[in-house]
């Protein structure tokens, strides 16, 4: 019980971390940054943060890396952070953090689709269980696509406090100069990217237990990436230059928003798998849609309030099929540990009632007798 509320715990910091790089940076990218420089720097910063753990806490455990190994982390750098977030940050600047938020909640989708066919996850329509996993995604998805779609009355109207730089930005939250069809288009394709390294980043797990290791060379192999594809993109020097609210984006997306998280993310797949994380993407929606109202401006909808509802409602039907679904593994394997022991004890009993009833065979023949029967066994 300790266990599970702890890595629930850990899911919501992974979320608050998420819904405050989304902010921040949705607010230094309408001042002018450039979507690419942003996931350059990102992932600087994030080697930098977590070298340092990685050397000092894993120097003596670290298993030896494999070229499959190495392989798989370089997957997890293209599909986790290089395609990911040069996808994503330019969605979030054509569109507002409530509909990249919204739209995030297509990765629990994406991540069963995925997992079904790989035998990662079951998808078990038969069962209680399974129907209830099923119809809580279906229901999130669903909840996500209300909000996207649906804005209706406005129902709690711009605060009046509000962060004094978004005065300074070039653009309004709430305004429809973004462009809607290519925002959201990127931010699906992104959450299709980080649903496959999920999928990625649990075989990794699996092989190599060395969760600081492995996200440091994630986020070194996406640094040079992604400086890569940034200076083809934009070349001039002075595009790269940092002010100190741009300097404070980079550092907390690089050093909080991806060391921070996907090593916490990382941990949480080998703890409850990756469809367990992507699960918690419902939260991040209503954490951003809040701060995003708090810190932007930005105006509640009535299908805000509504998506938000339905969406943590689906994410909670299906922690709760979840969990059915392993209560019941659990029973399965406690019963077929208990008929194991049974049919050896009853196996033992009639050896040695044999051995009564024939005192006079060789004694190595019944012991090798035994051992066969134990082998068999």
């Amino acid at each position: 019980m300790g266990n599970e509320l702890m890595v629930f715990m850990i899911m919501v910091i992974v979320q608050v971390a998420y819904a405050g790089m989304i902010i921040i940076s949705k607010l230094v990218m309408d001042g002018g940054m450039n979507a690419f420089v942003q996931s350059a720097y990102r992932p600087i910063f994030a080697t930098i943060s977590i070298a340092p753990f990685a050397f000092f806490l894993e120097r003596k455990t670290r298993p030896k890396m494999t070229c499959s190994v190495l392989f798989q982390i370089f997957l997890c750098s293209i599909f986790g952070i290089t395609a990911n977030q040069n996808i994503y940050f330019i969605g979030l600047k054509n569109s507002t953090p409530t509909i990249v938020s919204a739209i995030d909640n297509l990765i629990p989708a994406f991540t069963f689709i995925i997992a079904v066919p790989l035998g990662i996850e079951k998808l078990g329509l038969r069962s209680i269980a399974g129907q209830t996993k099923f119809w809580g995604t279906i229901i999130c998805v669903g909840g996500a696509m209300l909000l996207s779609l649906y804005h209706g009355k406005v129902v709690i109207g711009q605060l009046g406090f509000h962060w004094k730089y978004a005065e300074n930005t070039s653009k309004d939250v709430n305004s429809a100069n973004s462009n809607f069809f290519l925002g959201p288009f990127l931010l699906i394709v992104s959450s299709l990217t980080y649903a496959i390294w999920l999928i990625i980043q649990a075989r990794v797990n699996e092989k190599y237990a060395a969760p600081y290791t492995s996200t440091t060379l994630m986020c070194l192999m996406a640094s040079v990436e992604c400086v890569i594809i940034g200076f083809c993109v934009v070349p001039k020097l002075s595009e790269w230059k940092l002010n100190p609210i741009r300097a404070v984006s980079v550092v907390y997306n690089g050093a909080m928003a991806t060391s921070f998280t996907y090593f916490l993310s990382s941990w949480c797949i080998e703890k409850k798998g990756p469809l367990y994380v992507s699960m918690f993407n419902p939260l991040f929606l209503v954490i951003s849609a809040f701060l995003s109202w708090i810190l932007l401006r930005e105006k509640l909808y009535l299908g805000v309030v509504l998506g938000s509802i339905i969406v943590v409602a689906g994410m909670y039907g299906f922690l709760w099929g979840k969990k059915m679904e392993t209560s019941a593994e659990d029973i399965d394997v406690l019963e077929l540990t208990k008929e194991k022991k049974q049919l050896s004890t009853k196996l033992q009993v009639d050896l040695e009632l044999q051995l009564t009833q024939n005192p006079k065979d060789n004694n190595n023949n019944n012991m090798k007798q035994i051992t066969k029967s134990k082998t068999e066994l």
